[in-house]
């Protein structure tokens, strides 16, 4: 399972570069997109500072072929929490972000359903939401059924190796956390060992 980082530094920079590691990109995060570095958008309204609809859009839309093509997903814009908001905020923007030439994801909020989430329109699932809906048996349903569309799941906030071995189990793609950017010489490498572990000794998955 791929690790996504916002973190930038001398530490962390030769995993990017290696694509050991990928960057989370933000609209104010204030690192720069560098070639050969595997990518997301993320939008940022998990925080204080959102930049607005209008200015995240125009963000998105600045990203060159190359750097798209690299690109993992982008997230339409959410409401932390609430299903029935996000999907009510988020669906419009699905299509918009496919024509810039992005994968478009939905970030899945406390509550969303299978029967409820708009398959056709995203090519990923974000995991967003508390943590407690985020390690409920519903989240593992939601992202057994993304994967049996052929969608790209990602996981939000994991930031120990037993919630990232357990997401990986339900067929988790991608995950990003903050943990890399608290303590970057110790947790770079703890993490890039992470993603080596699995990948040369991938964990039986835990639903057939």
């Amino acid at each position: 399972m791929f690790y996504l980082t916002g973190c930038v530094n001398k530490v962390v920079l030769p995993h990017l570069q290696r694509q050991e590691l990928g960057f989370m990109n933000t609209p104010n995060i204030g690192n720069r997109l560098r070639s050969r570095w595997i990518w997301a958008a993320d939008n940022g309204c998990f925080g204080k500072n959102y930049v607005g609809d209008k200015r995240w859009y125009a963000w998105l839309g600045r990203f060159t072929h190359d750097q798209a093509s690299r690109c993992l997903f982008a997230t339409a814009p959410d409401v932390p929490g609430d299903a029935a908001a996000t999907l009510e905020r988020s669906v419009a923007w699905l299509p918009r972000i496919r024509e810039l030439g992005l994968p478009p994801a939905l970030v899945a909020q406390d509550g969303l359903t299978i029967e409820d989430t708009p398959w056709a329109a995203l090519d990923a699932l974000f995991i967003g939401g508390t943590t407690d809906w985020k390690m409920s048996e519903e989240v593992a349903g939601l992202i057994r059924a993304a994967k049996d569309r052929g969608k790209w799941v990602h996981i939000g906030r994991v930031n120990s190796r037993r919630r990232y071995l357990y997401m990986a189990r339900l067929g988790a793609d991608s995950a990003d956390g903050t943990k890399i950017s608290f303590a970057p010489e110790e947790c770079g490498p703890k993490i890039v060992g992470w993603c080596e572990w699995h990948r040369t000794n991938p964990p039986l998955p835990l639903y057939e």
